[in-house]
């Protein structure tokens, strides 16, 4: 049986953007803005919740994130994950990909021999895809970007469709590996039922520690062996359970990347021509943009 981790994310929801949501260090105000399951990661999850389906396999989905993001793992689990671990700690904020991959790669080390790592392309928030790739290296992986489809596992031996400029690629890889998933590769499934009933009790520490505040009859440690044997606990991982972690690279001080300034780029329409679909038309167009010094 496969072990999988998938790497996701809770994001921003970057279709309401207002001129509000950047601190004035250049990061995100998440609070500004509704969190959503990033889809690409969706795709990822699919993807190894495929295998899982065909081959056999235990999937364990990790993210980064505040506690809200919660939310998100238990939609993991509402898919058919086995496992979710958030990782969180004020350490970890304002983190760039060189920050995030790092951090997730010590997570996934902490959790053990795994034959496949999956995320997304990239994420919404930041459109770089540096996050899978940087995480690879850092892990020693091998890596397949752009993975549209797995057509064929046998062992240790994947092959993978993978999208190019203008066509794809068939590649072939020996696991352990890291593939990041592209866009529309997939439809996510829905949500099972049967799992929405069960997971959706699921716990992290501080919803146990919340619990315990209001109810003085409670204990945290309790608590947590309570929702552990019931397979009802999300692991929360901060820079403390990390030994090897070196704090100099964790957050805004371990994040070479700088956001100076974000500007709201509104393209308005201007003076435009009619061109006719003639010989002389298209002649007239070709002469303006050659005057233009757009073509020539």
């Amino acid at each position: 049986m496969y072990r999988i981790i998938v790497m996701v994310k809770q994001v921003p929801d970057t279709a309401n953007i207002s001129g509000k949501v950047m601190k004035e260090d250049g990061t995100v105000n998440r609070a500004k803005l509704p969190a959503i399951f990033n889809h690409e990661d969706k795709e990822a999850l699919e993807m190894a919740l495929q295998i899982k389906d065909e081959f056999g396999a235990e999937v364990n989905v990790i993210t980064m994130g505040p506690p809200r993001a919660s939310d998100m793992l238990k939609e993991c689990l509402f898919m058919g994950a086995d496992k979710a671990y958030l990782i969180s700690d004020r350490k970890f904020a304002g983190s760039d990909t060189l920050a995030t991959s790092y951090v997730l790669s010590e997570a996934i080390r902490s959790l053990g021999k795994f034959d496949f790592v999956f995320a997304g392309r990239q994420a919404i928030d930041g459109d770089t895809a540096q996050v899978g790739p940087q995480t690879a290296e850092k892990l020693g992986l091998p890596q397949i970007t752009y993975a549209e489809k797995i057509l064929e596992l046998k062992g240790d031996k994947i092959k993978v469709k993978r999208r190019i400029d203008g066509g794809y690629e068939i590649v072939e890889a020996q696991t352990p590996i890291l593939i990041t998933v592209v866009k529309d590769s997939n439809e996510p499934r829905p949500f099972s039922a049967k799992r929405v009933m069960i997971y959706k009790n699921a716990k992290t520490l501080l919803d146990l520690q919340k619990m315990a505040d209001e109810n003085q009859l409670l204990y945290v440690e309790s608590l947590v062996e309570e929702y552990k044997a019931k397979g009802l606990y999300i692991e929360t991982l901060t820079a403390e359970d990390f030994p090897n972690m070196d704090y100099s690279r964790l957050g805004l001080h371990g994040s070479p990347t700088k956001v100076h300034k974000v500007e709201s780029v509104v393209l308005a329409g201007g003076e435009y021509e009619n061109i006719e679909p003639t010989k002389e038309g298209i002649s007239k167009l070709i002469d303006e943009l050659l005057n233009d010094h757009i073509l020539g």
